[in-house]
């Protein structure tokens, strides 16, 4: 008898706990909400604009994106910052300027080589 009130007691005693891996919805929030401002103030030492910090950054909370970057916007004023510019281009942050480069009278632009085509020329350079 004893032990079957001694199980809900220690069940009732873990269930306040995170012992068991599971996260709360206060806690997943507060770690999305830094997530952004990670985001954000990255992006704006980094001197992206906010938009493309969004259009780079879709599934992050926007607003929390937003205070992050202003944040790191006023410490990098107040203490006379420079923006660091990213040393690595990524594949996301060239894909929107070469999909919307078209020219004036509507053609799409020109596809660039792949690694067949510089696998060719490379081969045919070794065998001349």
């Amino acid at each position: 008898m004893r032990r079957f009130l001694f199980v809900p007691l220690v069940l009732a005693a873990l269930a306040g706990c995170d012992v068991l891996g599971i996260d709360s919805p206060e806690k997943v929030a507060a770690v999305r909400e830094a997530d952004g401002k990670a985001i954000g103030g990255a992006c704006r030492h980094a001197g992206r604009a906010i938009e493309d910090c969004y259009a780079l950054n879709r599934k992050a909370d926007r607003a929390a994106v937003f205070a992050g970057w202003r944040e790191m916007n006023d410490y990098m004023r107040e203490n006379k910052i420079d923006e660091v510019r990213p040393q690595i281009a990524g594949q996301a942050a060239s894909a929107p300027t070469t999909s919307a480069a078209a020219t004036e009278d509507g053609d799409p632009p020109a596809k660039p080589k792949g690694r067949a085509a510089d696998g060719k020329a490379k081969a045919k350079h070794k065998d001349a």
